[in-house]
This record gives C-alpha cells, sequence and structure tokens, in this order.
C-alpha cells in the first residue's frame, strides 16, 4: 500500500487574531498533482485536561457555562498551556485555579490533537491523583464555575446519556475508565 505523500506549504497569512487562537492561510502543492490548493487553520497554544482523582474515588468536576454551545457543561478541568509553561505545570495550575484543589504530581495520560483538518496543537491529558480542596475557585471575570465531585461508577452513565458531551473530555475519561477501570480509584 503506498501512503499519501507530504504537502509543500508555502507561508502562511495570518487572517484573524481572535485572542486565544489565530486563523491563517497558506498555498500548499499537492504531491500526486503538484496543483496548487489553499488550506486554513487554526493556531492555538496547546491545552491540558485534567482527571482529578479524590482518595475516595470520585472524579473532581467542573460545571459552567460555555459561550460556543451557550449552555451549561459538565467538564473535567482544563485550559491553555501558558507560554514556556510545562503541559504538568499547566495542569496543576488550571485544577487549582478552576476547582481550589490540589493533589499529587501529575501524571501524564497521553495527548490528542482536538481536530487535526483544522488545528496543530495538541490537548495533553493528566491524571492528578488524591486531590483535595484547599483553596477557593479562582475564576476570572468571564468565568462562573461550580466544582461537583463525580463518583467513579456514573461517569459510563453520564458520557452515554449525553450530560458530558465536550469531545475531548470524552476521550479522556473513557480513556481513562478502559485503562483505570471502575474499580482502581487511582
Amino acid at each position: 500500500m503506498k501512503l499519501p505523500g507530504a504537502w509543500h506549504h508555502g507561508p502562511v497569512e495570518q487572517l484573524s487574531d481572535c485572542r486565544v487562537f489565530t486563523v491563517g492561510a497558506s498555498a500548499a502543492i499537492s504531491p500526486t498533482t503538484g496543483r496548487e490548493h489553499t488550506f486554513y487553520r487554526i493556531d492555538s497554544a496547546d491545552w491540558v485536561n485534567v482527571i482529578p482523582v479524590t482518595s475516595s474515588g470520585e472524579i473532581v468536576m467542573v460545571r459552567q457555562y460555555r459561550h460556543g454551545k451557550r449552555n451549561l457543561t459538565l467538564e473535567i478541568p482544563g485550559g491553555m498551556v501558558d507560554p514556556g509553561e510545562d503541559p504538568a505545570t499547566a495542569a496543576a495550575r488550571e485544577l487549582l485555579e478552576e476547582t481550589g484543589y490540589r493533589g499529587g504530581p501529575p501524571e501524564p495520560f497521553g495527548q490528542v490533537n482536538p481536530n487535526p483538518a483544522l488545528f496543530g496543537n495538541v490537548c495533553h491529558t493528566f491524571v492528578i491523583p488524591e486531590v483535595e480542596q484547599v483553596a477557593d475557585i479562582q475564576n476570572g471575570p468571564t468565568e462562573e464555575t461550580v466544582v461537583e465531585q463525580i463518583p467513579m461508577d456514573r461517569l459510563q452513565g453520564l458520557l452515554a446519556a449525553g450530560e458530558i458531551d465536550h469531545a475531548l473530555v470524552h476521550v479522556a475519561l473513557y480513556r481513562f475508565l478502559l485503562e483505570r477501570g471502575r474499580s482502581d480509584p487511582n
């Protein structure tokens, strides 16, 4: 089987700066036909997702309003990796800011590309065991969140029912359930 070849991209023209991401366009040459086509790409910093597990095996989650969906969501904590920041450091920071919880060292749990057709960044997932509340939530001026502790045996039902519908959260939690099982809280 012959695999598709790599396209050769020209310089990227930035079309829009939307604060948390930029949109750019570049011409690319097909390795098969030699024809030029324009492609669009969304550039963003890497992201982190955190699966915080309490000593009793509950997952600390955040319920918040999301402007894209224009409704409430139930998610694990997460956010953007700041420039120059290590993803594990970002995971611990996001957990503390969004929930007021802190735990053991962040354990890398894989990474995924949010949508390789449009994005070049990755979402790193970390498990943080033995979390406990140590501070108040540190919401910014555009955030309003509530922390919920979800028993691990409820996760699969919440995912299947669509109560948790963020795609990157789905991936992280289903993988967590697959690899760690419902009976092993850490």
